[in-house]
């Protein structure tokens, strides 16, 4: 009986494909079109807290045994009003922190006018706490120092840790607004099939649901830009999510007991 030919050695596995392109060209293109601008912790912020107040609203006015009517009104008026007012501030945020890069921007154009000595001391301080050292260090100083934005850039960078790539504040508050408004409208559509004859326990049901998987999926969509995997992510989010719906209902719940609102 012939001895059967031993396996095929595997292959090993050869290291992981890089995300975007290394040739001359490649690099080129890329660098020439400038860093890429995200608003992706706009849409995630705007996302799980249009969907946490709207909820959590509904989550109350349900504990309170409200009508579907009322759940409704209060839940459009909710996203509407507080997903303008989200936007306005992160409107507002944003462009303060454009005017206090501005404002440091100019405090480092002064002082290298004033004390150049003592800003090429901190560009050695900055690149002495790198690791360099000696003549190489002291190459490096004068490099960053006989370039003036880049010197100016390198102040920014090192001293005050904040980037040269300007978020548009529009933009930010846009995303925020439409995040919002997106993800909170999740909670209140089974109140619209009331009007088809849907009771409060249906659709109240029915929106915990939704609401639910809608926390699942913004967290599960976000792990796309992290080292965390989906799974953990959307269970993360869909624990903070209801974990802030479930405080309204019982707020909303206790107050119907205390206050006897509601039928």
């Amino acid at each position: 009986m012939s001895a059967s030919p031993p396996p095929a050695p595997s292959k090993p596995e050869g290291p992981a494909l890089p995300e975007h392109g290394h040739s001359p060209e490649a690099i080129a293109r890329r660098l020439g079109a400038g860093p890429a601008i995200s608003y992706l912790r706009d849409w995630v912020y705007g996302g799980i807290d249009g969907a946490v107040t709207t909820f959590a609203i509904v989550a109350g006015a349900v504990g309170a045994s409200l009508s579907p009517q009322v759940v409704l009104i209060l839940g459009l008026a909710n996203l509407l009003a507080d997903g303008f007012s989200m936007a306005a501030a992160n409107y507002a945020g944003t462009r303060a922190e454009i005017e206090d890069y501005d404002r440091l921007l100019r405090v480092e154009e002064r002082h290298i006018e004033a004390t150049p000595d003592g800003e090429r001391e901190e560009v050695r301080q900055i690149f002495a706490a790198k690791g360099f050292r000696g003549a190489e260090l002291e190459q490096l100083v004068g490099l960053i120092s006989s370039r003036r934005e880049v010197w100016i850039e390198t102040m920014m960078s090192g001293e005050y840790g904040l980037s040269a790539v300007r978020r548009n504040a529009g933009a930010a508050a846009l995303s925020t607004f439409a995040a919002f408004v997106l993800c909170g409208s999740v909670p209140l559509l089974p109140f619209l099939a009331d009007l088809a004859g849907l009771t409060l326990a249906p659709a109240a049901a029915t929106g915990t649901l939704l609401t639910a998987l809608t926390f699942f999926a913004i967290g599960s969509v976000k792990s796309c830009w992290s080292t965390r995997g989906w799974l953990g992510s959307g269970l993360e989010t869909l624990v903070i999510g209801m974990g802030a719906a479930g405080i309204a209902w019982a707020v909303g719940a206790l107050l119907h007991q205390l206050l006897g609102t509601g039928p």
